[in-house]
């Protein structure tokens, strides 16, 4: 699963921060630094001929009961009513720089946090789609992340239901967005990297409440 993630922008970092500026210019404001669902976030989307940065809220919002779906599940994303239209023509890169999880050890969860060897910056594959917000009267756009079968350390780790987010090698990045895929080329995406590329450490407690932009 992926329940929270980060986004730091610091200086070196110069296409998150390009991003985050093209967002702003537009009226639009997202969080950085530690992401939780319901949060606005910037994402990358396909439009016309060019990827363009919007900000989208997390999580999609169920048809019954509170709460949002945070996570597609990508064995039934293309048979899940709310998700089969936008697997199919609204794929969207979510950019992050690494995120959380927690292994359970008796009663005890351990937090640790996961990055991408040698990608400072990464994208989970995401989907989106635009609802009507009956209660504002206004159209409101959501993302969810794939989760694929845990491999590798995550299996470890994520030792609950043994699940991690699908993060995109990066030459697969923009072909990902690409709304000609056909339902075979979309699911040959759905593989874990290789468990010698993750990085994971067990941190303190306090990390979590990190400001955005202290690294």
């Amino acid at each position: 699963m992926c329940g929270r993630y980060t986004l730091f922008t610091d200086k070196e970092y110069q296409d998150i921060r390009k991003i985050i500026r093209a967002v702003q210019e537009k009226g639009h404001e997202v969080k950085t630094g530690e992401i939780y669902p319901t949060n606005p976030a910037p994402i990358l989307v396909w439009e016309g001929k060019e990827t363009v940065p919007q900000a989208v809220k997390w999580g999609w919002p169920k048809f019954q009961g509170s709460g949002v779906l945070i996570n597609a599940r990508a064995e039934t994303v293309f048979v899940k009513p709310s998700f089969r239209e936008p697997i199919r023509r609204k794929r969207c890169l979510v950019p992050a720089s690494g995120y959380f999880d927690w292994r359970h050890e008796a009663d005890r969860k351990i937090p640790y946090y996961i990055t991408v060897r040698d990608r400072p910056i990464f994208a989970f594959a995401g989907i989106y789609d635009c609802w009507h917000d009956e209660t504002t009267d206004e159209t409101a756009a959501t993302y969810s992340i794939l989760t694929v079968p845990a491999a590798g350390p995550m299996r470890r780790i994520h030792n609950s239901r043994y699940r991690m987010p699908l993060i995109l090698r990066n030459e697969d990045e923009e072909r990902w967005l690409d709304p000609r895929l056909t339902d075979a080329e979309i699911a040959e995406f759905f593989t874990p990297p290789p468990g010698s590329k993750m990085q994971c450490e067990i941190i303190r407690s306090d990390f979590l409440r990190k400001d955005a932009g202290d690294p």
